[in-house]
């Protein structure tokens, strides 16, 4: 048998001695969310400093908006060769130790990038952050969905996904205020010793059994089982998909069989090019087209998009919870359709010559294109089996860090070629999110199909098949 835990045990994320129940919302309570927020919140503010500080920086040192550009794309590429590396890493070992030694290791790059005496420096702290900082992502996803079943892992998702999106608006206004009042160098600064303490909590967070959560529904969701001690290794009264994972080449030839992950995987990287490639120089358009200080830039466009996108997600969380089990692909169902209307009101925004009227339209847009974040990710969550969870969040992220990457710099170069128009820009990128809502919704036929047989190879004697019957099934 799998020995169980022992009374003694300390850290947080830690699971009742009696064992766990599918039933509960939060069977390992709601610390490990709160850490994990704090960790994808810290990563997005350190690396989306640089889109505030931008117009300091081009003060500084004089390079050209395709540069500018570079800043954010550098990084990012590296942080997708990165990715696969680390979806193997962290499904083969302790995912919070992991995220705690990355967390520490990227706050201190973020020093670098502070005290760097020329732009090359600068430069290649910025891309080596960009290594950094995705490492983190497959194990985050990870343990989300080994903390929290199914029923509660919109919401969960769309409160940590919602980082992106609040790191990239909460880094713009650390960027270009305290660029602007202080430096752009204090701007980098101030974000290393937070860093630093999220990385201690993350050292204290308990690592969860692997798939033990899903073996809990599959077994009998209103019986509490013990929680098994996370290195007791596999044993014969454990599910085969809560073992040790096969090779990675299996595990690749795996997730290239889920349609589901697919299809998501292609619509979450296209509107990631669009949405990064828009927002990033969103400052700097109001700066050059409205004539605001580079504080007021930040602030306003931060401001709007951040609060727009927070009520987004949580309502798309709470929407998605809904319409999971009730509707066919309910989560997908939500997403598609969000991403198709965020992207029109975006189209209408970037019309817009006044202020107000421009900055009310992205506010909608960010609202209904944030249904997508929590719905997307814990689709791959449900789709996918435990033991190779962080490879499949490796390759979303590879293509959706890939898609981001590719957005500043096309709206930097096309800028460029057209006499500095950051419009032109940005108008090339608008179809991203619409094509972006069509991939969503294919996915959508074959969900609950393939979310239905993670949960029947979670028992610890499954059928041979799983179940004709693809029927929305609550699970």
């Amino acid at each position: 048998m799998t020995k169980t835990t022992s009374r003694g045990r300390r850290g947080l994320g830690v699971a009742p001695l009696e064992g766990i129940t599918g039933r509960e919302d939060a069977p390992f309570g709601w610390a490990p969310l709160i850490i994990l927020f704090a960790v994808g919140l810290t990563d997005r503010i350190e690396t989306y400093i640089a889109s505030g500080a931008l117009p300091l920086l081009q003060a500084e040192w004089g390079f050209s908006d395709t540069m500018g550009g570079m800043i954010m794309t550098a990084p990012l590429i590296l942080g997708a060769v990165a990715l696969i590396p680390a979806g193997y890493v962290s499904d083969r070992f302790n995912r919070t130790g992991l995220i705690a030694v990355v967390v520490a290791l990227w706050s201190l790059v973020t020093l670098g990038s502070a005290l760097a005496p020329v732009f090359a420096v600068f430069f290649v702290t910025r891309a080596v952050l960009g290594a950094a900082d995705t490492i983190d992502n497959p194990a985050s996803s990870s343990l989300l969905a080994d903390y929290y079943p199914p029923k509660t892992r919109a919401k969960v998702f769309g409160y940590v996904r919602l980082t992106t999106y609040a790191g990239i608006s909460i880094g713009t206004i650390i960027g270009g205020v305290v660029g602007q009042a202080f430096g752009w160098r204090w701007a980098f600064a101030c974000m290393v010793v937070p860093g630093l303490l999220i990385a201690l909590l993350c050292w204290r967070l308990r690592e969860p059994v692997r798939g033990f959560l899903d073996e809990v529904i599959a077994r009998d969701p209103n019986k509490p089982l013990p929680i098994p001690e996370p290195d007791s290794g596999p044993s014969p009264d454990r599910a085969p998909g809560a073992g040790h994972p096969p090779k990675i080449i299996t595990q690749l030839a795996y997730i290239w069989q889920v349609r589901t992950l697919r299809h998501v995987c292609v619509g979450l990287a296209l509107l990631t090019l669009g949405i990064q490639g828009i927002y990033y120089w969103l400052p700097s358009l109001l700066n050059r087209d409205f004539a605001l200080a580079p504080g007021e830039a930040s602030t306003l466009s931060s401001l709007v998009t951040l609060s727009a996108t927070c009520v987004g997600a949580i309502f798309g969380g709470w929407l998605g919870d809904k319409m999971h089990g009730s509707v066919r692909g309910g989560r997908l169902l939500a997403s598609g359709v969000g991403l198709f209307v965020g992207g029109s009101w975006l189209a209408v925004a970037l019309a817009m010559d006044h202020l107000v009227l421009l900055m009310s339209c992205v506010l909608l847009s960010s609202f209904f294109s944030s249904i997508a974040i929590p719905n997307t990710f814990a689709s791959i969550a449900d789709v996918v089996a435990a033991n190779s969870r962080g490879i499949g969040f490796a390759v979303l992220n590879f293509l959706v860090v890939g898609g981001g990457a590719l957005g500043p710099l096309v709206v930097g170069a096309i800028s460029d070629a057209y006499g500095g128009s950051l419009l032109t820009g940005m108008y090339a990128l608008l179809p991203m999110m619409i094509i972006a809502g069509l991939f969503v919704l294919l996915g959508r036929p074959h969900f609950d199909r393939e979310a239905r047989s993670v949960i029947v190879a979670s028992r610890p004697d499954p059928p041979s098949s799983p179940p004709r019957d693809t029927r929305a099934t609550p699970y």
